[in-house]
């Protein structure tokens, strides 16, 4: 078959599996809805029950576009970092973004108490707040030196220090810290899709949007990266420039993420392998948007199974990404024996 037909039918086949995905997400939950309720609250029709078109309009969807947005904005941060170092170890938590949010957190937690503020101030906007405050610090940082060092993976071991630094911080401050502040700070750890309002939703799908756009002009000078950066310049690609965007848009897209839901591990890192080895291309033009669909397709699986149905309890999130992806991940690496990058 040809190539391109070939694409064609794997993004129908995707972008299908995405909304049967998205719809076994929004019909899944601790109360049971029946099918036929939720078509019509979502086609805006009158229901039986109130409570469930709050459930619904109020929760499970907004739950589900944090989900879209969180999946992929980790999943093509992942791509850029794989392709920026050429590592297949690189991910979007990398250059310390996530430990800077974290100790945003901390500081935020920790400050409430000790200065004795009503613990009303650790709302959802206090804490997306800090923790946006924590990553744009390191983001800030490592772009500085980014503009002073020309060797790529220079910037790879900068970031690991920050990230590093950053986590001592956290370390000294968990020990000195009360039980109930630690029980705080590793609830935020866990990572949370739920609980946002549509406001919060609006100011997180403009920042997606300011990151994502850009990657339309990156597609060829990543191509061109993956031959090594001597290639890419005698192709007329400013290496400078370019690294200087993969990495604020990284930052961007990690920082955001990271401060609406939370530290949400190995998505960035396997989405981009498993990308790869479905597609068996290194094109960027075909990475970037399959990327995306894949990202958000598992973080809507990874949500529908940490809200097991008809039970109250919700597991962590960042630990179903993990746990469900990383076996699915090696069997499609043993399946292929290598690693496209």
């Amino acid at each position: 078959m040809n190539p391109v037909n070939t694409y064609r039918l794997s993004f129908i086949l995707l972008i299908s599996l995405f909304f049967i995905v998205l719809a076994i997400n929004i019909s899944f939950g601790s109360v049971a809805i029946p099918l036929k309720d939720i078509v019509n609250i979502l086609l805006n029709k009158s229901i039986s029950n109130e409570n469930w078109q709050i459930i619904i309009t109020e929760f499970r969807i907004p739950k589900a576009i944090t989900a879209i947005f969180a999946g992929s904005a980790l999943a093509v941060s992942g791509l850029l970092m794989q392709t920026l170092f050429r590592n297949p170890l690189a991910d979007p938590y990398i250059l310390g973004i996530s430990s800077g949010a974290s100790l945003g957190i901390a500081i935020l937690i920790l400050l409430v108490s000790l200065g004795g503020f009503s613990t009303i101030l650790l709302s959802n906007w206090s804490f997306i707040i800090a923790a946006a405050i924590g990553a744009f610090s390191i983001m800030l940082l490592v772009v500085i030196m980014a503009s002073k060092i020309k060797n790529t993976m220079s910037i790879l071991i900068i970031g690991l220090m920050f990230g590093s630094f950053a986590s001592a911080i956290i370390s000294i401050m968990a020990y000195f810290s009360s039980a109930s502040q630690l029980q705080q700070f590793i609830a935020w750890s866990f990572g949370n899709l739920g609980n946002h309002t549509s406001q919060e939703l609006w100011i997180y799908f403009g920042f997606y949007i300011i990151g994502i756009v850009p990657l339309l002009f990156l597609i060829k000078p990543l191509n061109s990266l993956l031959l090594g950066e001597n290639y890419a310049q005698s192709l007329g690609v400013n290496i400078k420039n370019v690294r200087f965007s993969i990495l604020v848009i990284t930052s961007l897209l990690t920082g955001l993420v990271t401060a609406f839901s939370g530290p949400i591990a190995f998505v960035g890192l396997a989405v981009p392998h498993l990308t790869k080895l479905i597609f068996n291309t290194s094109n960027h033009l075909i990475l970037i948007p399959a990327v995306l669909i894949n990202g958000a397709i598992l973080m809507l699986i990874s949500d529908t199974i940490a809200q097991l149905p008809n039970i109250e309890y919700t597991l962590p999130i960042n630990a179903i990404t993990s746990l469900f992806g990383a076996p699915i991940v090696i069997w499609l690496i043993v399946r292929k024996r290598k690693l496209n990058y």
